[in-house]
C-alpha cells in the first residue's frame, strides 16, 4: 500500500524520510564552513602579508587544491565509506586551517608559507555536499522524493553561501580575521561528527556491499582505473555544471563594471546579484515541486539554453533595476540545472560510484567559476559590457549544445540500478 507521501510527494515529505532532517542539518551545519572559508582566508591573508595580490593567489592556491582534487576525496569516501574517510579529512582540514589562522594573526608571516598551508588544507577539504546527495539517494528509493531532496539541497547550499560572507563581517568587527578561518574549522569538525553519527550514515549500505553473512550484495565496482576517468554519461552534465559555473562567476564582475558605469556604488552591485540568488532559489523550489514527466537528461539542455539566453539579454538592460530583473530570470534555471545535473549523475553512477559522481559535478561548478573571473576581467578590457554578457551566455548555450548531443546517446544515459532501491534502511524496505 502506498503511503501519502510516496502518492503526494512534497518538500514536507522529504523531511519526513526517517533521519533526514538530522542527517541534512549535520551536514549544513558542516557546509557552512565553506561559506566562510574563502573570505576569511583572503581578509587574513591581506592583513598577515599587506598584499591583495598575495592574498588573491593563496585563495586561489587553496581552491585549486579543493576543486581539483575533489573527484579523488570523493574516490575515497566511495571506497570506505562516509564514516570511515570523512572524520580523517575533516581532522586534517581543520588542522591545517588552524596552522593558517595561527600564521596569520598577526602580519609577518611568510607568504610561500601561507601558501602551502592553504594548498594543503584546500587538498583535505571534506567532500559533505556531494556524500549528502549520495545519502538522499539511498535514503529514498522514490525518484520523485530524490529530486525534491537534492533541490531542497541545493537552495540550502544557496543560502549558506549568501549568508556565509555576511557571518564573517560580523566576525571581523570583534576579532581578526583568522578568528574567521578558527570557525570555519570548527564548524566542519562538528558538523562532520555529526553528520558521520547520525542513523542516517550509519544505516546506508557498507561501501564493500558484504552483510553480516560475508556474500557480496553488490555488483563490483569500476577498476581502479576506469575510476580516475570521467564516464561518459557524466560528460554533458559537467560542462553544463561548468558553464553554469563560468556565466555566473562572470556575472559577478559584470554587474560590478555596470553598476560602475552607470554611477551606482558596490551596495548597488550587490543587491542586483542578491536577485540572482533569489531567482535561483524560486526556481530551485518550483523545479523540485514539478512532477516531470521529461527525463531528465531532456531537461538538462533547456535548462542551460535558457540560463544562456537570459545571461545574454540581461547584457541589454539599459538600468540597474532591468538588470536585476533580467539576473532574477537567469537564476530561475541555475538550481534547476544544477539539480538535473545531480540527478543525472545520480541515475548514471555504478554501484559504489555515487559520491565520486556527484563530485564530478562540484569540479564542474567550481573550475567554471574560477574560469570564469578570469575571462570576465579580460573580456573587460577589450570588449562592450553588452558583448561580455552575450559571452557569458553563449558558454551556457554551447553547453546545452554539448548536453543535446550526450542526450542523443542511449548508451551514455544509464537507468539507475534496480538494486539501489532493494536495499534497508533502519529495518524498513526502501
Amino acid at each position: 500500500m502506498s503511503s501519502p507521501d510516496a502518492a503526494r510527494p512534497t518538500y514536507a515529505a522529504v523531511l519526513r524520510v526517517p533521519h533526514a532532517r538530522r542527517t541534512f542539518t549535520a551536514a549544513l551545519v558542516g557546509r557552512l564552513a565553506y561559506g566562510l572559508v574563502s573570505l576569511s582566508v583572503l581578509l587574513a591573508s591581506v592583513r598577515a602579508t599587506g598584499s591583495y595580490a598575495v592574498a588573491g593567489t593563496i585563495v586561489a592556491l587553496f581552491g585549486a587544491t579543493a576543486v581539483l582534487l575533489m573527484p579523488l576525496r570523493a574516490s575515497l569516501v566511495d571506497r570506505h565509506g562516509p564514516r570511515r574517510a570523512l572524520p580523517p579529512m575533516a581532522a586534517l582540514y581543520a588542522g591545517l586551517l588552524c596552522a593558517l589562522a595561527a600564521a596569520t594573526w598577526r602580519p609577518g608571516a611568510p607568504p610561500v608559507a601561507l601558501g602551502v598551508l592553504a594548498a594543503l588544507a584546500g587538498a583535505c577539504a571534506p567532500p559533505l555536499g556531494p556524500v549528502m546527495r549520495a545519502v538522499w539517494a539511498e535514503l529514498t528509493a522514490d525518484r520523485r522524493l530524490v529530486q525534491r531532496a537534492y533541490s531542497l539541497d541545493g537552495v540550502a547550499e544557496e543560502l549558506l553561501y549568501v549568508s556565509g560572507p555576511v557571518l564573517v563581517g560580523f566576525l571581523v568587527r570583534y576579532a581578526s580575521p583568522a578568528a574567521g578561518v578558527v570557525v570555519s574549522a570548527g564548524l566542519i569538525v562538528a558538523g562532520t561528527a555529526a553528520f558521520v553519527t547520525s542513523p542516517g550514515v550509519r544505516r546506508v549500505p557498507s561501501p564493500e556491499g558484504f552483510g553480516s553473512s560475508g556474500r557480496s550484495l553488490r555488483r563490483p565496482g569500476p577498476g581502479r582505473a576506469q575510476q580516475r576517468t570521467l564516464d561518459p554519461a557524466l560528460r554533458g552534465p559537467v560542462l553544463v555544471a561548468a558553464g553554469a559555473g563560468l556565466g555566473i562567476s562572470a556575472v559577478d564582475l559584470l554587474v560590478t563594471a555596470f553598476a560602475v558605469r552607470h554611477g551606482h556604488g558596490d551596495a548597488a552591485a550587490a543587491w542586483t546579484l542578491a536577485a540572482l540568488s533569489a531567482g535561483s532559489a524560486v526556481g530551485g523550489l518550483l523545479n523540485g515541486a514539478i512532477d516531470w514527466r521529461t527525463p531528465a537528461h531532456r531537461r538538462l539542455p533547456r535548462l542551460a539554453a535558457g540560463l544562456g539566453l537570459a545571461l545574454g539579454g540581461a547584457g541589454l538592460a539599459p538600468d540597474l533595476w532591468t538588470l536585476a530583473a533580467a539576473l532574477a530570470c537567469a537564476g530561475v534555471f541555475v538550481a534547476p540545472a544544477l539539480t538535473t545535473a545531480y540527478l543525472i549523475a545520480d541515475e548514471s553512477a555504478a554501484p559504489g560510484t555515487r559520491t565520486r559522481a556527484g563530485a564530478w559535478i562540484n569540479t564542474g561548478v567550481n573550475a567554471g567559476s574560477s574560469l570564469g573571473a578570469a575571462t570576465a576581467g579580460l573580456l573587460l578590457a577589450h570588449a562592450p559590457l553588452a558583448h561580455c554578457f552575450a559571452a557569458a551566455g553563449g558558454t551556457a548555450l554551447l553547453t546545452a549544445a554539448a548536453a543535446v548531443r550526450g542526450s542523443r546517446d542511449p548508451d551514455r544515459v544509464r537507468a539507475p540500478e534496480r538494486g539501489r532501491s532493494q536495499g534497508r534502511v533502519d529495518g524498513v524496505s526502501r
